[in-house]
Order: C-alpha cells, then structure tokens, then sequence
C-alpha cells in the first residue's frame, strides 16, 4: 500500500492507458479523481471499480484543452480533499492526418490539451502539493521519436510534452515535486486500434513489430501503470525529468520507425 492516504488526479481515466493507472494507484492504496471528457458512463465504472478495489475515487469532467474547466477541476479536488499528492498527465487528442490536410482547428485543439492544458494543471497542483513531496507524470507516446502516418501534429506536442517534462523538474525540484515521464511503445488499447485503421490494420501493424520487440508481445495497460506506479514511489526519488521508454524494447529496431498506414 505504497499510496495510502495520498491522492492522485489522472488525466483521461475513464478508459485504456489512464484507466489502467487509475486502478493500479487504487490498488495500492490511493484515492483517485478519475478525469474524464465526455462519457461519464465509463467513468462512473472506473469509480465503482475502485470501490470494489477498496479504495474511492470521484469522477470529474474535464476538457484538458479548456483552462477554465482545468482550474475547476482543480478547486474540486481542493474542496474534496485539500492535497494532492500525484498528477498523472495523460490525455490526449488529435486527429490523424498528414500535416498539410491539419485545420488550424485541429492545430489548436492538440497543442492546447497536450501542451497548454498540462501548464495550467501543473500550475494548479503545485500549491496542492505543497510539503507532499508531489508527483507528476507525462504519458508521451512513440510518434515523438519516430514517424508514424498520420502522427505528425500529436508526435510533435508529445515531443513538447516530453521537453516540458525535463524543464518542470528543474523549476519543481526545489518545491519537493519529481517529475518524469512515460513513452509508450505499441499498447494494446481501443485507441491503438483505430489510430492503425481498425482492426485488420492493428492485426498487421502487431504481425509487423512483434518478431521485432525483444519481450516477444505487445504491451498492454498495466505495463504502463506499473512503471507510473514506480515512478510516483519512493524508489524513484532520484529519478528526475526523465521520460522512460516502455515498449518492450521495440524503438531499438528498424520497423519501429517505418510509417504505416
């Protein structure tokens, strides 16, 4: 029970790589604010889920690309608990098309959630995490390392995510605040599969990449949440702005970096 009596806000948690986090945190003892953008149903599910876990958790909507609806989600967490120990950065949205086809829309919308949103969630949690010695994660992903169609514009927002993530432990370091990061290789999530263009597309990208990722499967959820739950430990203390890889060592070989479609 690494996380007992602390609190932890995780970003896009109703489901896939957020969900995941959110209980593993649980599990270990937490209490969980459970972000969500639009289906309430999923999030009122992580929230039970929790409670048969042994633990509580609320759920708060909350677009990440609003800084409005980010500063609100903040004072709830303040009337409901007064602290927060963990910040777990980890929504995200786009839309997948080739640089040149992107509406200023679209430009907007994926810098403001990834990059903007995130500013003002740290602002806001910082003085809730004042004498916690606080935590805060990033969940990057693999298209700020290497070219995936379709990519470009959330490849180059967690590409700034990932830099923020070195700069913010500099400038929190001396709050008592760690933070660091996360880049995922290929997780088997509902979104993975449609990024891959569905489920024929997913089935050949895994036929691609698995003979070349040396753990010999492809990721899932937990994998991820068991490295936040590291990183958000005590055994992490001296870890600090760095952004890990967690892919199963598939970023080391060619096929990682050839686009597909």
């Amino acid at each position: 029970m690494r996380f007992a009596d602390k609190v932890a806000l995780v970003t896009g948690s109703s489901r896939g790589i957020g969900r995941a986090i959110a209980l593993r945190f649980a599990r270990e003892g937490a209490r969980i604010v459970v972000n969500y953008r639009r289906n309430a149903e999923q999030a009122a599910a992580v929230v039970e889920e929790i409670a048969r876990l042994g633990s509580t958790a609320i759920a708060v909507q909350a677009d990440m690309s609003d800084s409005a609806a980010v500063r609100a989600m903040f004072q709830r967490v303040k009337e409901q608990y007064g602290y927060l120990d963990i910040f777990i950065a980890n929504a995200a949205a786009t839309a997948f098309r080739p640089l040149l086809r992107q509406g200023e829309h679209n430009i907007t919308r994926t810098f403001d959630l990834t990059v903007k949103g995130f500013l003002v969630a740290v602002q806001e949690a910082v003085p809730l995490m004042a004498g916690r010695r606080g935590k805060i994660v990033t969940i990057s992903g693999i298209d700020s390392l290497r070219v995936l169609s379709g990519h470009g514009l959330l490849g180059a927002a967690k590409a700034a995510l990932e830099n923020l993530t070195m700069y913010l432990a500099h400038e929190l370091g001396p709050h008592g605040i760690a933070v660091n990061g996360i880049n995922p290789g290929l997780i088997e999530t509902d979104s993975s599969k449609i990024y891959a263009g569905g489920e024929e597309g997913y089935a050949q990208y895994v036929r691609d990449v698995l003979p070349q990722t040396p753990a010999g499967r492809i990721g899932r959820p937990e994998d991820v949440a068991a490295v936040a739950a590291f990183l958000c430990s005590d055994d992490a203390d001296f870890i600090r702005g760095q952004t890990l890889l967690v892919d199963g060592g598939l970023l080391s070989s060619s096929i990682a970096s050839r686009p597909h479609e």
